[in-house]
């Protein structure tokens, strides 16, 4: 991997994440990255486990320039000391075209490569174990049980660097509008996607009166 020098605010790529296809949807500031990683709810970890390529879905969270990711202690998959790439993507609509090939979708994504370092300093671990809880569920933090000791003896949490990373995204009409020019009046556009709240249910072991706290989110 070439060497590379990092800027504050920046991301310079390396050979291993520098974007090949569609260029000019590569990202270079750090905070969209930043953003990216934060609005998104599930990231993906990619590593060999036993010599077999293995990607998993996971929750996530993000301190300063580190990510952490969380885990039963037993699992292979999250043991630290390896090379890892974790992925995550955010889908912001599908690109309806005149071509079947000129389809795509606008999205943001995100990919960081590094060292999976094992998080061993229990303050640490505790800080982001706190930091996946309030990027999930905002607030619950403060409001729910910190883990106890037997929690946190069954629970790894690994670490991994921001510092090899890129962003790419699409934004936009679908790409063959010149078609239109040539008579192609078929309708072509963007359908917008979003996350949003569907429903709130409280606890069925909860009386049905329980009032929701106030950083619940609302439909």
């Amino acid at each position: 991997m070439a060497a590379t020098t990092t800027t504050p605010g920046t991301l310079s790529p390396t050979d291993r994440s520098r974007v090949r296809r569609h260029r000019d949807r590569q990202r270079e500031d750090r905070a969209e990255l930043h953003a990216v990683l934060d609005e998104a709810l599930v990231a993906h970890l990619g590593r060999v486990v036993d010599g077999e390529p293995v990607v998993l879905p996971t929750m996530h969270a993000r301190l300063g320039d580190v990510l952490y990711l969380h885990g039963s202690s037993g699992a292979a998959s999250l043991r630290g000391g390896e090379q890892v790439c974790v992925t995550v993507t955010l889908i912001d609509g599908l690109v309806y075209a005149r071509r079947w090939f000129s389809h795509s979708a606008n999205y943001r994504s995100a990919v960081v490569r590094g060292h999976a370092r094992t998080v061993t300093d229990p303050d640490e671990a505790l800080a982001a174990l706190r930091a996946l809880v309030a990027h999930v569920a905002p607030g619950q933090e403060d409001h729910a049980a910190a883990p106890s000791r037997k929690e946190m003896g069954a629970t790894s949490v690994i670490a991994i660097d921001l510092t090899e990373a890129s962003v790419k995204a699409r934004t936009g009409p679908p790409g063959d509008g010149d078609a239109v020019a040539g008579g192609d009046g078929r309708w072509a556009g963007v359908v917008r996607l979003e996350t949003r709240v569907a429903e709130v249910t409280t606890c069925p072991a909860l009386p049905a009166d329980t009032p929701v706290p106030a950083h619940v989110p609302r439909i």
